[in-house]
């Protein structure tokens, strides 16, 4: 009788607990992304490379080399140094020294930004494109995914429930923001934009 309610249950417990799971960890990458943003705007991080492509979905995900080189301790705000070439930022919630590809909470910023009027200039102002990747994602020795990566507007970032526990490869969070290091003012934001009718 007893064991006939256990294998009752045992189901509907096992969804619930991954379910939880893979709630705290779309909460990370969204604590993650929001400090990565105000770092960017206050000055701490430095902003990241300057790229052609104008959209998030444009902007291609990074390949995994199933090496994640991040800072330690010592220099804290600077991006990883590999894999290179698309601008990572480790966020570091365990207790070990930088990021690790076999941590469940460390989390992973792929940023980007974009400003088509006045080029690289940061100073100018700029759209912040970032994916959040959990870290043991590098592990893998693949290309991550990122959205509408084949034009179809396929979405691709994991659920905050367990349908996309398992899909490592996916961005936890994706999102755009403008930054402005100097007084911002309307002109800039409609010539990021394409132009603003009166």
């Amino acid at each position: 009788m007893v064991s006939i309610l256990l294998a009752a249950i045992a189901p509907v417990i096992t969804l619930a607990v991954a379910t939880r799971v893979q709630s705290r960890q779309v909460e990370l990458a969204s604590q993650a992304a929001r400090t990565y943003i105000d770092g960017v705007r206050t000055g701490k991080i430095d902003a990241p490379t300057s790229t052609g492509s104008d959209t998030l979905n444009a902007y291609t995900a990074p390949t995994t080399t199933g090496t994640l080189t991040c800072p330690t301790s010592t220099n804290p705000n600077a991006y990883c140094t590999a894999p290179t070439g698309t601008s990572l930022y480790c966020v570091n919630f365990d207790s070990t020294d930088g990021c690790q590809n076999s941590s469940l909470t460390d989390m992973v910023i792929q940023a980007f930004r974009y400003n088509p009027t006045s080029g690289s200039t940061a100073a100018n102002g700029y759209s912040l494109g970032i994916r959040v990747y959990r870290a043991d994602a590098f592990k893998l020795s693949t290309t991550l995914s990122r959205n509408n990566a084949g034009g179809n507007n396929e979405k691709v970032t994991q659920n905050s429930f367990t349908g996309g526990a398992g899909q490592r490869t996916s961005p936890l969070v994706e999102m755009i923001t403008d930054i402005n290091e100097t007084v911002p003012k309307y002109n800039d934001l409609c010539d990021r934009l394409g132009g603003c009718n009166n």
